[in-house]
């Protein structure tokens, strides 16, 4: 059976500064997915640093190894879905952030990630490392 899993910045990030355990987690995975959102945040990082081409030579490495996923007409109707649920339960989380969760309930993807709000997402397959 393949694993995929679709990744948040917060496990790229790790990942890209040489993390071993993330990095164990991305080397065992055979489908790894980037939503186009996070590749925004990882080119705002770059873009932020003094010399941002030796970041943005390890970002143009690490696109040779995951499919970028796209927004779209269903994305944006789960991006509904999970931001009018979470804020009528007082419950909000980062814009950028419903954007991945939405990708990955639209694609039914387990998503890699370390930050603890995207637990408050119904119907959202969070993997930790």
């Amino acid at each position: 059976m393949s694993k995929e899993l679709l990744l948040d910045t917060s496990a790229v990030i790790p990942h890209l500064r040489r993390d071993d355990t993330v990095t164990s987690v991305l080397t065992t995975t055979d489908y790894l997915y980037l939503p186009i959102v996070v590749l925004g945040e990882l080119y705002h990082g770059a873009y932020r640093l003094p010399f941002p081409r030796k970041q943005m030579e390890k970002i143009q490495t690490f696109l040779r190894a995951v499919t970028v996923l796209g927004i779209n007409t269903f994305t944006a109707e789960h991006f509904g879905q999970i931001s009018a649920h979470l804020s009528t339960e007082g419950k909000n989380i980062p814009a950028n952030d419903v954007w991945v969760a939405a990708i990955a309930r639209e694609y039914r993807l387990p998503l890699l990630a370390d930050d603890e709000h995207f637990s408050r997402v119904p119907d959202l397959n969070l993997v930790r490392w």
